[in-house]
């Protein structure tokens, strides 16, 4: 068994305007930190049309189509703008993480990152928003219950921003755990620690600005490995943002490298207790180019040992 690495050069085809912080160098950044690693690669193909609509409705799929231009950028809010490759690399974001999903499941190998872009975790049922065009994580989860069966799945959002999206695309399907731990107050301004979603499958983790990756760690073990036990998840799905890194611009925890590689190794424990080891991975932020590429480094190292 091994770890899976899915990723596809047309998300770079995604370019978004000077200064924007989710930038197509992003990913240069992480697949060369990953290049000199023994992984199972493959390109992330297209989404279809169906996987998609598990979680947004056609209108939505129509307006991002209707809204990418034939040069330039547009704006479709203050933060998310597309360009004439934007709407190739948000269905490879997507189909790469429904294809990992397919692989877990498959026992062709035990565990995936997906290094696509645009990420999703902000994107709601017919909102883009946050840098997010289509939920990527929920699209995979949904595709996990709806076309594999399973009973049960949990998304582990540690970006450092509320994962809205993620919350709204899958509080009503009682087979997902949604987990998002976020610093507040802090953009978009949701994710209190009261929203437990409708079926109290969401589970809010409020982080204060300036705490530490050990702070998180904590909160994660009295918290989330014990809601992860009562859940039984068949399948644990990660929402990779690397932004609470300690030099990340957007935000302002104070997480290290080792704090991401320790935070992994502990839902990996978590994964292979309850689920086998069946954890699919997915970009989301995190925008100091170098701060970034180690803590995803960090990141899939975990994922191969733990994929021995």
């Amino acid at each position: 068994m091994t770890t899976a690495l899915l990723s596809h050069p047309d998300c770079n085809g995604h370019v978004t305007p000077n200064g924007a912080p989710e930038q197509v160098a992003r990913l240069h950044y992480i697949l060369r930190a990953l290049e000199d690693l023994d992984l199972h690669r493959e390109d992330a193909p297209m989404a279809a049309d169906a996987d998609l609509l598990r979680c947004h409705p056609q209108s939505h799929l129509d307006r991002i189509r209707d809204n990418i231009p034939t040069s330039g950028f547009t704006s479709l809010d203050a933060d998310t703008s597309v360009s004439p490759g934007s709407l190739n690399a948000a269905y490879r974001a997507a189909g790469g993480a429904v294809k990992a999903v397919d692989l877990v499941l498959a026992d062709t190998v035990k565990n995936a990152f997906v290094a696509t872009r645009p990420p999703g975790h902000h994107a709601e049922q017919t909102t883009p928003m946050g840098f997010c065009l289509f939920g990527n994580v929920a699209i995979a989860a949904k595709h996990a219950l709806d076309h594999h069966g399973l009973s049960r799945i949990a998304v582990v959002d540690f970006d450092v921003h509320h994962g809205n999206g993620t919350q709204a695309l899958l509080q009503d399907d009682p087979r997902a755990l949604v987990v998002t731990s976020q610093q507040m107050p802090l953009w978009p301004g949701t994710g209190e620690a009261s929203d437990r979603g409708p079926h109290g499958t969401v589970l809010n983790l409020p982080l204060p600005p300036a705490s530490d990756g050990a702070h998180a760690i904590e909160v994660y073990k009295n918290r989330v490995l014990p809601a992860l036990a009562k859940h039984q998840p068949e399948l644990i799905l990660i929402s990779a943002g690397f932004d609470a890194h300690q030099d990340d611009p957007l935000a302002n925890l104070n997480w290290s490298t080792e704090d991401f590689r320790n935070m992994t190794k502990m839902i990996l424990k978590s994964a292979q207790d309850l689920c086998n080891g069946r954890v699919v991975s997915v970009l989301e932020g995190g925008y100091d180019l170098d701060a970034l590429a180690a803590s995803a480094r960090a990141h899939v190292q975990e994922l191969i040992e733990a994929a021995p």
